[in-house]
């Protein structure tokens, strides 16, 4: 018997601190509960999840970023995907929605804030990271 099982996709998520903020960004279309996500995608080839996560966030918000650090990776609770969560740097360019087709905005938000765009609270490395980067 063969295993015809996928192996779940794997998705890059850039997290973004700049002056005590995080950004953020809402889809078009949600992708089951979720509507404001952090900027992300699939990560293509032979890309590495730093990789992803820079050209990601190129692609939907024009702002160029350098990637620092994996933060965290995770099987996905609700989409079974396998998530990397990257520590990036804006180096250039401002944030702005690029790809209208997959968004409606783009939103630099403070840690208090997180609750009102992710209610059911952010992946526990990432919020770990971010009450360091936003508080420092």
């Amino acid at each position: 018997m063969t295993d015809t099982t996928e192996p779940p996709p794997r998705v890059s998520m850039a997290v973004i601190a700049l002056d005590g903020r995080l950004l953020m960004i809402r889809r078009r279309q949600k992708e089951g509960r979720l509507l404001w996500a952090l900027p992300g995608g699939g990560i293509e080839g032979d890309e590495s999840a730093e990789q992803a996560a820079v050209r990601e966030v190129a692609e939907e918000t024009s702002l160029d970023v350098k990637a620092l650090h994996v933060i965290g990776q995770r099987i996905h609770p609700d989409s079974g995907a396998d998530m990397t969560y990257v520590a990036c740097e804006p180096v250039g360019g401002e944030a702005r929605v690029e790809d209208a087709e997959e968004l409606a905005e783009v939103a630099w938000i403070t840690l208090d804030e997180i609750p009102q765009y992710v209610p059911w609270g952010l992946f526990p490395a990432v919020q770990e990271y971010l009450e360091g980067a936003l508080t420092a």
